[in-house]
């Protein structure tokens, strides 16, 4: 997968992960516990695996196209168990300058 292309992947991913995240924690796991409807984790939860798992991935292949430390990797894991997490760690990386790459893709 091309440099542009994977960064572009990672920061799709890391939005709809998060997302993902709370749409699980604020509003399948309340209709599973005061309305009685256990599929809304249940769909909702298996679409943030999957969600979660790439982020992961991408993660990784974004720590190696951006030769960022192992740190910083550990920093996405916690970002991605974080509700807010994968919207922070976007928000930094776009500070930086790491995503300045995707535009000579364009």
């Amino acid at each position: 997968m091309e440099k542009n292309n994977t960064l572009r992947w990672f920061r799709i991913i890391a939005i709809t992960e998060g997302i993902s995240f709370l749409v699980l924690l604020l509003i399948a796991m309340p209709l599973k516990y005061f309305a009685n409807m256990p599929l809304a984790v249940k769909y909702v939860g298996w679409a943030h695996g999957i969600l979660f798992v790439a982020f992961l991935i991408f993660a990784l292949l974004t720590k190696l196209i951006l030769k960022k430390k192992f740190s910083w990797l550990i920093k996405a894991f916690i970002a991605s168990i974080l509700p807010f997490g994968t919207f922070v760690l976007e928000s930094q990386m776009k500070k930086q300058g790491d995503f300045s790459a995707e535009k000579n893709d364009e």
